[in-house]
């Protein structure tokens, strides 16, 4: 019963921290999911260099230069999809401006 009524304790003290000072509670302007977002969107951007980086040294140390260019061609064009896929819908639309018209 002590560790329920702890967690009842710690409960009801966040309910009052919210309830006397909201405005720092929920701040105006704070969008905690965009930052969220924009966190482990820069932390899966340098995941993946350091990926990329590793086995690109894995093609280096074995002489498949071929194979090193055509792997970091695939890497940039994965990337340009993954982090950036509003760049790559303007360039579509670009593309289907020339095109159609």
């Amino acid at each position: 019963m002590s560790h329920i009524r702890r967690i009842l304790q710690v409960c009801v003290v966040a309910i009052y921290a919210v309830v006397l000072f909201p405005a720092t509670s929920l701040a105006a302007g704070n969008d905690v999911g965009a930052n969220v977002g924009g966190l482990l969107k820069h932390y899966a951007g340098e995941l993946y260099g350091g990926i990329v980086g590793v086995i690109s040294l894995m093609f280096l140390l074995n002489r498949r230069y071929t194979e090193l260019a055509v792997f970091l061609f695939a890497a940039i064009v994965v990337a340009w999809m993954v982090f950036a896929p509003s760049d790559i819908a303007k360039a579509a639309e670009g593309i289907g401006k020339q095109i159609f018209g």
